[in-house]
């Protein structure tokens, strides 16, 4: 036969061979236990018998789709050793242990039923009821007890936004002004409860509990609903007069913080006093005043604070009033039965505890669950680097705190409590403790290990085509076969294949291939 006609018969059976084998090979690790049972098929009677390998354990594919453990939108996670929570040693988990009791004092209330959330239990509601039967039981007083405590019945996980190192807190605080319980000269800014034709649907009007995201409507008759008032319309008197005044103030600016803080505590004349807690809000999103002074270049964003803020306000009275209004969203409260020694009433409907007590995104956490954020924070003053490394419970909510790894930081009441937390706006690390129930290692752990790499020279002999981009045109042969080696490059989706185990040395050294860039189809 003609050399040319043999090189063309040859390549025939080649490619022939090779489409068979990719067939074969296209199961990634069942590739390898058909070339071992090809050997064990072809070489029984051989006289010297290689050892047996073990067989490669067969693979479902695709992998199955086991349920995790629990879920938060837009996060990422990576569980730790506890060697591995940076400043964890050092924190007073005693003073964590009383905040995160308190917290379950509530939650064992609720008799282990879990939250629900379109239709669905959050598992993280339903497995802090382990750990918090047991705080039931431990009055705990040692401090190594405490810590171990938590260490116990938790597991900890670093948590942030999908594709960011880190998350982001900021600090609040409850406002301590001084007003009157009647409208004066000086006294003339109202403090409004809820009002009674403001609505939410699938809440009745009186709920004791409202939403602060969503629509919020104002009832006109029986069935009309219009978008409720925002806050020019109501600084403008929309609601005066019907009765709504809980009590007046002296200055606009110092209802807008305690609006933003979320509570307040209103001291009279006469000593005594009213404290006041978030009850409904009207419906418009808040727009942080802060962050437009920043953009209108009034105040640079390394200075930012809340004393800026009001620094500024009382000198452009003008200036205020339009910046106030671009905040259309509007609090209304509700009194609470509190006295001055007690912390302001979180979300979770317990009293909060100054420097242990967080407010973070209820769609996305559970009240109850205990975070280690760990960073530096200017505390001590407002360009110190204080680090911050301690447990906090979640015990409260607000409108502005949005995302799997955000936080407002609890600090107290008055001055001292509003500096610093009007001074916080800084990404720190968080570490979430999650019940043992949920360990999401335990999990990872039944998930299928990937199959070995194709080592880097059979990757080359064998190249991919993304399949979105490949054609239906059987692959077409665009190498030369070497006479020794009998190696072909074939141009298309071949499926990588799965090397066969070394069983023998073979007979005699490899010459090195000379390879020609594949042809284009």
């Amino acid at each position: 036969m003609a050399p040319e006609a043999r090189i063309k018969t040859l390549l025939k059976t080649s490619a022939t061979a090779l489409c068979a084998g990719a067939v074969a090979l296209s199961s990634f690790s069942l590739g390898a236990e058909a070339a071992r049972r090809h050997y064990r098929n072809h070489h029984h009677h051989h006289r010297h018998h290689p050892p047996q390998l073990p067989a490669a354990p067969l693979r479902a594919l695709p992998y199955p789709q086991l349920p995790l453990p629990f879920e938060i939108s837009g996060a990422q996670y990576l569980p730790l050793a506890w060697a591995d929570v940076k400043g964890w040693d050092d924190d007073d988990h005693l003073a964590a242990y009383k905040t995160f009791r308190a917290s379950c004092r509530s939650i064992n209330a609720q008799n282990g039923a879990a939250e629900v959330k379109n239709g669905e239990a959050k598992a993280l509601a339903g497995s802090l009821n382990e750990p918090c039967q047991a705080a039931k039981a431990l009055d705990l007083t040692d401090e190594a007890k405490a810590k171990s405590f938590f260490e116990e019945n938790f597991t900890p996980l670093r948590i942030s936004r999908l594709g960011e190192p880190a998350g982001f807190v900021t600090g609040y605080y409850e406002p301590v002004l001084e007003g009157s319980r009647t409208q004066t000269e000086i006294y003339n800014v109202p403090v409004y409860r809820r009002p009674s034709n403001l609505f939410v649907r699938g809440y009745k009007q009186d709920s004791l509990s409202l939403p602060n995201k969503g629509p919020v409507y104002r009832k006109i008759g029986r069935r009309k609903l219009v978008p409720y008032y925002d806050r020019g319309e109501i600084e403008d008197g929309k609601i005066a007069g019907r009765g709504l005044e809980i009590a007046w103030l002296k200055d606009p600016t110092d209802l807008l913080f305690a609006q933003i803080q979320g509570s307040a505590r209103i001291k009279f004349d006469d000593g005594s006093s009213v404290r006041l807690n978030y009850d409904a809000y009207n419906g418009y999103p808040y727009t942080a005043v802060g962050r437009i002074l920043i953009e209108r270049g009034i105040i640079p964003k390394e200075e930012m604070s809340m004393q800026k803020i009001r620094e500024w306000m009382a000198q452009n009275p003008d200036g205020a009033k339009e910046l106030r209004r671009a905040n259309r969203a509007y609090i209304f409260f509700r009194e609470v039965n509190l006295s001055d020694k007690d912390e302001a009433v979180g979300a979770q409907g317990i009293p909060l505890t100054a420097g242990r007590s967080i407010a973070v995104d209820k769609s996305l956490h559970v009240y109850g669950t205990p975070f280690f954020i760990e960073g530096e924070l200017p505390i001590d003053s407002e360009r110190a680097k204080t680090p911050f490394r301690r447990l906090m419970i979640a015990q409260d909510t607000g409108s502005a705190i949005i995302g799997p790894a955000r936080a407002d930081l609890f600090f107290g009441a008055g001055q001292e409590a509003g500096r610093v937390s009007g001074r916080l706006r800084h990404p720190m690390h968080f570490v979430m403790l999650v019940p043992k129930g949920l360990d999401p290692s335990a999990r990872a752990a039944r998930l299928p290990v990937p199959d070995p790499r194709p080592s880097e020279k059979i990757a080359k002999l064998f190249p991919q085509t993304d399949p979105a981009k490949a054609t239906s045109k059987p692959a077409a042969v665009a190498g030369a076969m070497d006479s020794k080696n009998e190696t072909v490059a074939i141009a298309g989706p071949v499926p990588l294949p799965v090397p066969r185990p070394a069983i023998e040395p073979a007979s005699e050294p490899q010459r090195p291939v000379k390879k020609r860039p594949p042809r284009q189809q």
